[in-house]
């Protein structure tokens, strides 16, 4: 194991710079400078950013041609002028994904990429190579936080690459193993039945930190503790990403593990955006991207604090700019600062998906965590999904607690519900476990319908 991290950092990693011209840990380097100036330097910095970007996507994007007179009046604004775009959304982006890729540019020389598509028709674009390698860089820097180097090994907790045949995912796990020093575990294999097999796996590779979807985590998790067994092996951290890390799951993740558990924040469309700090506040990386949070409905920015639809633009990819992308998350801003040494602003909250966002019949917003915390304090339930296909019909499905299951606790859960959305009819459904999505993760709570499908009453 020490020669296969020898190998990566001084070998490798070097060998990628010079001869692909990988700019990673020069990037990052950059950001560890970053992370220790002012916020008002850092709020320049990123307004200059943002002013080469628009300045390109006006000048370059088809999509943004017909902005020219409007930027020319704000380009000293550049903020004020991004609040004149529409937010873009994913159905948008793909009725015309051409409209935004720079003109001239060769798509054969830039990296292609997709959403899992968990909600519908996967989104499909492109970046250029240092929009990818800020988003490594974001990362590796978010991890060095917690003791993490490149090099260390790491057990992944994660789906399967559907979209490869068999002899392309045998070589993706061989470059993960001996190229990035990762032993890949599937997360739609976690069962009971083989949790020895797969603890024999992860103690006999001995990784640093574990790495995955906190649904995969947290089973894990649950398994071991009600096994009463340990991994054994001391743990830099746990990190979570992909899914909304709940309380309860950072508990029981942390309890089983013996570990800090460290959040990630990112997206395949959106890069890396925020990190977990040692202190427990989530540090937005304002050198790589601009952050909005909106109304979801009317698309006003919101004062920190308040939960809103984030809007996202990459500040580095060039190649194909999004601007204002609508990233199909709830999260909040902070205007506090943190007790650690890292200037870069925080997040206070990260809510989840804006699928993950209920419509009450009166018009008002119910976050899916709502129903988390309901579950949560019931011991008959071990797991739930609940789908709103419509604002007043909606289906829920309950794993019962064996031998525990009490008929007024799903009483109480409809209540709960139905005290949060009006009188809305409950398909209710027995199962034996909540399946993952194509992409291996677990979603708790869906909303099918458009959250203008009930209008506030006037």
């Amino acid at each position: 194991m020490a020669l296969t991290v020898f190998l990566i950092r001084q070998v490798q990693w070097p060998l990628m710079e010079v001869l692909k011209e990988n700019r990673t840990r020069p990037y990052m380097r950059k950001l560890q400078a970053a992370q220790h100036l002012s916020r008002e330097v850092l709020a320049s910095r990123q307004r200059e950013k943002l002013q080469r970007l628009l300045d390109h996507a006006v000048r370059h994007v088809p999509a943004y041609a017909d902005y020219t007179e409007v930027w020319s009046e704000y380009r000293e604004a550049p903020e004020r002028f991004l609040q004149k775009l529409a937010p873009l959304d994913k159905t948008r982006f793909r009725r015309n994904p051409d409209a935004y890729l720079s003109s001239g540019i060769r798509t054969d020389k830039l990296i292609q990429n997709r959403t899992g598509g968990s909600t519908g028709e996967p989104t499909r674009f492109y970046l250029d190579r240092p929009a990818v390698e800020h988003y490594e860089a974001a990362r590796w820097l978010g991890l060095s936080w917690h003791g993490i180097q490149i090099g260390d090994p790491c057990v992944m907790l994660w789906g399967s690459p559907l979209e490869l045949n068999q002899q392309q995912a045998r070589q993706y796990r061989w470059k993960e193993r001996w190229l990035k020093n990762r032993l890949l575990l599937s997360a739609y294999e976690l069962d009971e039945r083989r949790l020895d097999t797969q603890l024999k796996l992860i103690r006999r590779f001995r990784p640093a930190y574990l790495y995955g979807y906190a649904s995969a985590l947290y089973t894990l998790a649950q398994m071991m503790l009600q096994r009463g067994t340990t991994l054994g092996i001391p743990l830099k951290a746990v990190v979570s990403t992909a899914e909304s890390l709940h309380e309860h799951q950072r508990q029981a993740i942390a309890a089983a593990f013996a570990a800090p558990v460290v959040n990630e924040y990112g997206a395949r469309d959106g890069g890396i955006i925020a990190y977990q700090c040692p202190a427990g506040n989530m540090h937005a990386f304002s050198e790589n991207s601009y952050l909005e949070v909106v109304d979801p409905l009317t698309h006003i920015p919101v004062f920190p604090g308040v939960p809103g639809a984030l809007l996202v633009t990459d500040l580095h990819n060039k190649a194909m700019p999004r601007l204002r992308y609508q990233l199909g998350d709830v999260v909040a801003l902070s205007a506090k600062t943190c007790s650690c040494d890292i200037s870069f602003p925080l997040l206070e909250a990260i809510d989840g998906r804006e699928d993950d966002m209920f419509i009450s019949q009166h018009g008002q917003y119910v976050h899916g965590h709502y129903f988390n915390h309901i579950v949560r304090n019931l011991d008959s339930f071990r797991t739930f999904q609940i789908v709103q296909h419509e604002p007043q019909r909606l289906s829920l499905k309950l794993v019962k607690e064996p031998d525990r299951f009490l008929p007024a606790d799903e009483a109480k859960l409809l209540a709960g519900i139905r005290s949060a959305l009006g009188e809305v009819s409950v398909q209710v459904s027995y199962v034996d476990h909540i399946p993952p999505t194509g992409s291996g993760k677990i979603r708790y709570a869906i909303r099918e319908c458009p959250l203008t499908s009930v209008l506030p009453p006037e």
